[in-house]
């Protein structure tokens, strides 16, 4: 008899920090910068990443002082989760904490920590260090939203 993976479980809120951190699956869109428009509130995805944002592992450089490197800088936690507009749809926190399941890609669906670059949904190769951009508006984007409608139904 198997048992249930953890995150079908438990709670977001009932996780332990291991587990809670492995939920990430290092897509490095949430580090994205995004332009939100004030009269419509549709937020419009750039290219540009965190300065803190390692690009080819999709991970934070300073992961431990993140919110104090980046005044904007918003840490996740089981009552945001599901909430914040801006995060990525594929995001497994906001999967879990809407009720729905994580993608083929997921590291934890998969068992392998390459299926989300090999999928397109991250970041790697894509991004621009903010620190190398001027106008923001000249880097908006929709290759992640395409790539997530292509991967949406496909199973490895």
């Amino acid at each position: 008899m198997h048992k249930k993976p953890f995150w079908k479980e438990k709670k977001l809120e009932d996780m332990n920090k291991a587990e809670w951190e492995s939920l990430c699956d290092r897509c490095g869109q949430c580090c994205l910068n995004k332009l939100e428009d004030i009269d419509t509130k549709e937020i419009a995805l750039t290219n540009v990443s965190c300065r803190y944002l390692d690009i080819e592992s999709c991970s934070c450089t300073d992961y431990k002082n993140r919110t104090n490197n980046v005044s904007d800088c918003i840490e996740l936690n089981p009552e945001n989760a599901g909430e914040l507009r801006w995060m990525p749809e594929s995001c497994a926190y906001r999967l879990l904490a809407n009720g729905k399941s994580l993608y083929w890609w997921h590291p934890l669906v998969s068992g392998n920590k390459n299926t989300v670059h090999e999928a397109g949904i991250s970041v790697r190769n894509k991004a621009i260090n903010e620190d190398k951009v001027e106008d923001l508006e000249d880097h908006v984007v929709d290759w992640i939203n395409s790539e997530l409608r292509k991967n949406l139904g496909h199973k490895r």
